[in-house]
């Protein structure tokens, strides 16, 4: 078969070879028209091209409108105050909420209508035909740039229509009002000092199990564990959660060896059983988990650690210093009672916290 494979096979036979069939030229599609550009519609002047009073009467609007809106921002501050939210009030709860919204929004309403219709009659309305292309951060490029800047603000008549800038400005600086007044009332009443630092516990109040209400006595806190305890008449307070936000607390039993208690400190703990705040100092998240072998506790929010034996400082995470501890003692009868409040504002860090 090797001698044979040379040679051209014969007609017939399985392989055979055929020159492809020329194609006639006069068969191809050639075009014979060009698609036209239809060019732009003409120009039609609108009123205010044509009447200079039609001009400075949508002027005149557009500023209303601007001005309306100072009146919608104010009014909207004005309803805030005006139908105060009531604890318990439903009804002024959806008062507050309607005039509050109503002012808002037409206040944004107006803007929107004001810059629309400042567009529509008096920016300039011929119709213009960019081609795309590349751009380049150039010197000449950013000069050409700085014209059109400089070319819109003319057009527009921005730098000359005092009356519509002012009143736009106006508008702006209004409309920013109800949410100032709205998130400044957020804020604390008092000082944040005093609201943080004072809790619910005092001087011989039960350290009872969270949510139970149930006195801890100290025989029943063995080494290892830790409860979740909270003071005995927080279960009666009127602002129960706001209280227990505050006043939550972690109670565990070390070796009383392993403590490393600063001077001042010795006797805030019984028999190697010590009581911390539950509020993260970073944001305030619970501070819940606590590793046994290491006497660590563990945010679960950041990953803050604070170390039980040295006064729970920090040792890891974005917490800026210890848990505060609440003081404590046992009573005749044998059960866990605080000595006292806190000695420092619990929760997160914040700038006007004493030093």
């Amino acid at each position: 078969m090797a001698d044979h494979d040379d040679e051209t096979p014969a007609p017939g036979s399985a392989v055979a070879q055929n020159e492809p069939r020329p194609i006639s030229s006069g068969t191809a599609v050639i075009p014979t028209e060009a698609f036209e550009n239809p060019g732009e519609p003409p120009h039609r002047l609108r009123v205010t091209d044509k009447d200079p009073r039609e001009e400075k009467l949508a002027e005149r609007q557009v500023s209303a409108l601007f001005f309306l809106s100072v009146i919608f921002s104010c009014l909207a501050v004005a309803a805030y105050i005006a139908f105060p939210i009531k604890p318990g009030d439903t009804h002024s709860i959806r008062l507050n909420n309607l005039f509050l919204g109503l002012g808002i929004a037409l206040g944004l309403l107006s803007i929107g209508v004001g810059a629309v219709h400042w567009s529509k009659t008096l920016m300039p309305a011929r119709e213009i035909t960019e081609m795309r292309h590349l751009t380049k951060g150039s010197a000449p490029t950013r000069e050409k740039a700085a014209e059109v800047f400089a070319l819109g603000n003319k057009e527009s008549g921005f730098g000359r229509r005092a009356l519509i800038r002012n009143s736009l400005f106006g508008a702006l600086v209004a409309f920013i009002l109800p949410g100032v007044v709205i998130f400044r009332d957020l804020a604390p009443s008092v000082d944040p000092n005093v609201v943080l630092k004072q809790t619910l516990w005092k001087k011989g109040m039960h350290l009872t199990l969270d949510p139970t209400g149930t006195r801890i006595k100290a025989t029943d806190v063995t080494i290892g564990s830790v409860f979740h305890v909270i003071p005995e008449n927080l279960l009666t307070s009127d602002d129960m959660l706001e209280e227990k936000a505050k006043a939550a607390v972690l109670l565990m039993r070390l070796n009383p060896d392993d403590l490393h208690e600063p001077a001042g400190r010795e006797n805030w703990q019984y028999n190697g059983i010590v009581a911390y705040s539950k509020i993260c100092t970073h944001v305030g998240c619970p501070v819940a988990l606590y590793e046994q072998q290491t006497h660590h506790l563990l945010c679960p929010c950041h990953q803050s650690t604070f170390d039980v034996t040295q006064n729970c400082a920090v040792i890891f995470g974005p917490a800026s210093r210890p848990l505060p501890q609440l003081p404590i003692e046992v009573d005749a009868d044998g059960y866990l009672v605080a000595q006292s409040d806190f000695h420092e504002p619990v929760g997160p860090s914040f700038w006007e916290r004493d030093k």
